[in-house]
């Protein structure tokens, strides 16, 4: 997949292509669809597909200190739409300038001269330019002016735990805040993910004999709620069962807050200094204080155990038939 940043990246001979647009954060089951669709449309008119999002999140161009949570960095969006099939992703810096683009003038700088859409591919809500002025409305007159179709893909509606609504990234992020990473991982269609470098901490974990990779996560992540969790520790291309704790570790009187992992059954593990992603699987408890030690290291024992418990159901649940 050709990665741009800006349009002045886009090669000078690039031909037409199906395009969809969108700040795609999480690429989520009903940004899959849509992105599927573009792509399989763009094989059927033998051009490539573009995927056009934003850096940084419009909303803190728009109103400075509203930057929302992110559920994937831009990297790991990339690899996910790679995924999928796209050819060409275009990261277009947001900036105040860029901001106040007329819906028009977007259409004609982007989708006509230097994208030359044939398609393009939206969901129903699909807002763009100046103050959100354009819709899927305004982009299909456009179309008829600038020869290319505009397709629309309805969203599909999420289950329980999503209350019925359509799979959205807000909706996403709002469960990830209140720790249902399993109402999360129905929306993503994965686990939800974390990602950073591994820093020293106060070295605890290794103390009380379950060491813990402490992450610093990337700025503006979104992080679960404070509790402990299952999950795995991604190291390259590693993938290690964990039990995870998000929190200030009131055990200790802690007031940062962290995401420590511990690599379950793992030992003399080194990780000080290397990018490494969690990823959280399901809830196990909220956060709490103990009356002693050794009551704190049953809890952890009891932790892992139900971590190591609800890893080993889910691979079993998710492997391919034999």
């Amino acid at each position: 997949m050709q990665r741009w940043r800006g349009l002045e990246d886009i090669p000078q001979d690039w031909g037409r292509s199906v395009v969809t647009i969108g700040s795609y954060d999480g690429v989520h089951r009903g940004h899959q669809l849509i992105i599927k669709h573009a792509v399989d449309r763009a094989r059927e008119l033998g051009v490539p597909s573009v995927v056009v999002t934003f850096d940084p999140h419009p909303s803190e161009v728009v109103r400075p200190g509203s930057h929302p949570p992110l559920l994937a960095p831009h990297h790991r969006r990339a690899e996910l739409m790679a995924e999928l099939g796209v050819d060409a992703l275009l990261i277009l810096p947001f900036t105040s300038e860029f901001s106040k683009l007329s819906p028009a003038d977007f259409v004609v700088k982007v989708l006509v001269d230097k994208l030359h859409a044939k398609a393009v591919v939206e969901g129903p809500n699909f807002r763009f330019g100046h103050k959100a002025a354009g819709n899927v409305d305004f982009l299909r007159e456009q179309g008829e002016t600038y020869d290319f179709e505009v397709e629309v893909v309805d969203l599909y509606v999420t289950g329980e735990a999503g209350g019925g609504e359509p799979f959205s990234s807000t909706l996403t992020r709002r469960l990830v805040a209140e720790g249902d990473v399993e109402g999360a991982r129905e929306i993503l269609g994965r686990p939800h993910r974390v990602e950073g470098v591994v820093v020293r901490g106060a070295q605890r974990g290794r103390e009380l004999g379950f060491p813990t990779a402490n992450v610093e996560t990337l700025p503006h992540t979104a992080i679960p709620a404070d509790g402990v969790y299952a999950g795995w520790l991604h190291v390259a291309d590693e993938a290690m069962p964990a039990a995870i704790s998000v929190g200030t570790n009131p055990q200790f009187d802690g007031t940062e807050r962290t995401v420590e992992a511990y690599a379950i059954d793992r030992v003399g593990l080194d990780l000080y200094g290397l990018h490494v992603a969690v990823d959280f699987l399901a809830y196990v408890r909220g956060q709490a204080r103990f009356d002693s030690i050794e009551a704190l290291l049953e809890a952890i024992g009891d932790d892992v155990k139900r971590s190591r418990e609800l890893i080993e159901a889910y691979e079993a649940d998710s492997a391919p038939p034999a």
